[in-house]
């Protein structure tokens, strides 16, 4: 396993733990995907009355539990197959590289439907995990979420994911939580990344626990995806 620098407690991590959600979206109208401007105070919560989420899957009723493979107790809901095995390996290399998730530290599957966003409605489809949420909620203040070593990662993670992956990093409003699957149901760079990741699980060193997001290599090409 690579060597990469202990995860802290950031004081911008501890600050975003404070302050609470304290900007959001406009308002989503019921069942869509058109985003208003960001305002001053989060929105009120709206239902999400599609049959699909945001990002083009359907709503489910219910989703499996998975396990996440070296975080000991860690389970969340999520869609079966080729999501699972996608957004499972975002949660272990989280655990590897910044820190080992706990109970209780992952977001899945919701039938919950009121939403302050669009692309949390991708919960209700099992196509979007948040990762400690209360850490980097919906709007947080820029400088009380993420460090740089953080976000380092998170960048290798997602040029590993290419494309297939959308982080609530670069959305609007900001969610550093939140990661979602970004191509529809049935799209080939689902199955060629999943298929991927599974090669990686079955070959020693390589995948989830083995990266070093740091090596210079790699830091080029996640920099020159953002």
């Amino acid at each position: 396993m690579s060597h990469i620098p202990p995860a802290t407690i950031s004081r911008r991590r501890a600050l975003g733990l404070s302050v609470g959600l304290v900007a959001g979206a406009g308002l989503w109208a019921a069942g869509t995907g058109a985003a208003g401007a960001a305002v001053a105070e989060p929105a009120s919560p709206q239902q999400w009355n599609g049959t699909r989420s945001a990002n083009g899957w359907p709503v489910l009723r219910e989703a499996s539990e998975q396990r996440v493979e070296g975080a000991e107790g860690v389970v969340v809901r999520l869609a079966e197959g080729e999501v699972a095995t996608v957004l499972l390996y975002i949660a272990r290399r989280f655990a590897y590289e910044v820190d080992m998730l706990r109970p209780g530290d992952l977001a899945g599957h919701t039938t919950e439907r009121d939403i302050r966003s669009a692309f949390e409605s991708n919960h209700l489809s099992g196509t979007a995990l948040a990762i400690r949420p209360h850490f980097y909620p919906l709007g947080a203040q820029p400088g009380t979420g993420m460090d740089e070593r953080e976000k380092t990662i998170v960048k290798d993670i997602l040029a590993d994911c290419q494309g297939v992956v959308a982080w609530g990093g670069g959305l609007r409003p900001t969610k550093e939580s939140h990661f979602h699957i970004d191509v529809p149901p049935g799209d080939t760079r689902l199955r060629h990344l999943a298929a991927r990741i599974q090669g990686w699980d079955s070959a020693p060193g390589q995948g989830a626990g083995t990266v070093d997001a740091f090596a210079p290599a790699r830091m080029h090409r996640a920099n020159a995806l953002h």
